[in-house]
């Protein structure tokens, strides 16, 4: 789960590291209030979204002006008519797609007098399962441009958690940073303080660019972006609060709501399998025979008929799908209870596109009797590369 900038910073003023001043702004009319509680004199108005590259991005609307999500203004009644401009439109950037999001939200901050911009994260090393730190002098610009053209200003190093954090750790970010006389000190508080958030809230990833020196010499964490585990999400009841449900997919949101592992893809086939194993091949073996999914779907081990139906729902709800493939393996699931589910959600929804099915496992035939005799239309299949040929046929056939 995501959470917006001025939420992440939130949090890290509350874990004592520094952060400039700002007030989030929901509604056009509160704008000019918020600007005036902060002391200027310059204001930085910033469009909240779930995608990085604000700065970058355009509206598609007019009305918001031609600058991007990220605005500096010399007044309070600048800073509210920038915000202003910003609610209710559509930012477009490069993470998020051609159709954008709708800006419901900006946060308005105090400027910052900035000497040096750098890059800090920390993320879940998941090679080593190790909390690790990623740094680079080279901020304000994506870590992915950095790593392909200059990736000696990359250091990343992980924390072995039977040691856990130590001051050392900072010392060797400040180091690799340039950093000099209190900055050296500031880091190393920085780095403890960044660790032990990111430990205590479950966090899966942590993305300060920039982080900055100012010309007083200080770091100031001028940016944040912060995702956190979702299945740890159950013990961290302050950090669900913060979810905003308008920036995620709504197929997405709606899986969610039911415990079905959802992801939605660019493809045109359709996905209903038991098991993330099973779901990956299933996707492997889509692509072989020349389509692609649109989805990952994982409906888990103890799926009942209900589940069943409201992933059924949730695929055709896609208006890119094409053809629908559903693959069970029957080891803790049984074959006709997701017989009975797909039986189900075809009568109440409909099917508008081709539909195969392949079961294997427990309760098999009983499985497809269910299906056979449902009078739905439904391609049977024998085997994995059998069903996937199939829909691929089927899809470029229609």
């Amino acid at each position: 789960m995501n959470i917006h900038e001025y939420q992440a910073k939130k949090l890290l003023g509350e874990y004592g590291a520094p952060i400039s001043d700002g007030r989030p702004v929901l509604k056009a009319e509160d704008a000019k209030t918020a600007a005036g509680e902060l002391d200027g004199p310059i204001w930085v108005v910033k469009a909240q979204i779930h995608a990085g590259g604000r700065g970058k991005g355009h509206f598609l609307e007019p009305e918001a002006g031609s600058a991007g999500g990220v605005r500096i203004c010399k007044s309070v009644s600048e800073a509210a008519e920038e915000a202003q401009k910003m609610l209710g439109r559509t930012l477009v950037t490069h993470q998020s797609g051609p159709a954008g999001k709708v800006v419901n939200r900006v946060f308005i901050e105090d400027g910052a007098d900035i000497d040096r911009e750098l890059y800090l994260a920390l993320l879940v090393d998941r090679v080593t399962s190790r909390v690790s730190f990623v740094v680079s002098t080279e901020g304000g610009m994506d870590i992915e441009t950095v790593a392909a053209e200059t990736p000696e200003k990359i250091l990343s190093f992980s924390v072995d958690p039977a040691s856990g954090i130590s001051g050392f750790h900072g010392r060797r970010v400040a180091f690799a940073l340039g950093l000099e006389g209190k900055q050296v000190k500031q880091c190393v508080q920085l780095i403890n303080q960044l660790f032990k958030m990111f430990i205590e809230k479950d966090c899966e990833m942590l993305e300060i660019n920039p982080l900055i020196t100012t010309k007083a010499g200080d770091l100031v964490c001028l940016d944040a972006k912060m995702g956190f585990d979702g299945n740890a999400l159950y013990r961290q009841p302050e950090i669900m609060a913060l979810r905003d449900e308008s920036e995620e997919d709504p197929k997405e949101l709606a899986a969610s709501k039911f415990d079905l592992n959802y992801i939605s893809l660019d493809g045109e086939i359709g996905c209903m399998v038991n098991g993330a194993g099973l779901a990956m091949a299933t996707m492997d073996i889509i692509k072989l025979y020349g389509s692609a999914p649109a989805n990952f779907l994982d409906v888990g081990g103890g799926a009942t008929t209900e589940k069943v139906t409201e992933a059924f729902k949730i695929i055709t709800s896609d208006p890119n799908v094409k053809g629908i493939l559903v693959n069970i393996f029957g080891g803790i699931m049984r074959c006709d209870v997701i017989a009975e589910g797909v039986v189900a959600a075809v009568k109440e929804v409909g099917l508008k596109v081709p539909l195969v099915v392949r079961l294997e496992g427990t309760n098999v035939e009983k499985g497809k009797e269910i299906i056979n005799n449902s009078g739905l239309g439904v391609i049977a299949a024998d085997d994995l590369g059998d069903a996937a040929a199939k829909i691929v046929a089927a899809v470029k056939g229609a």
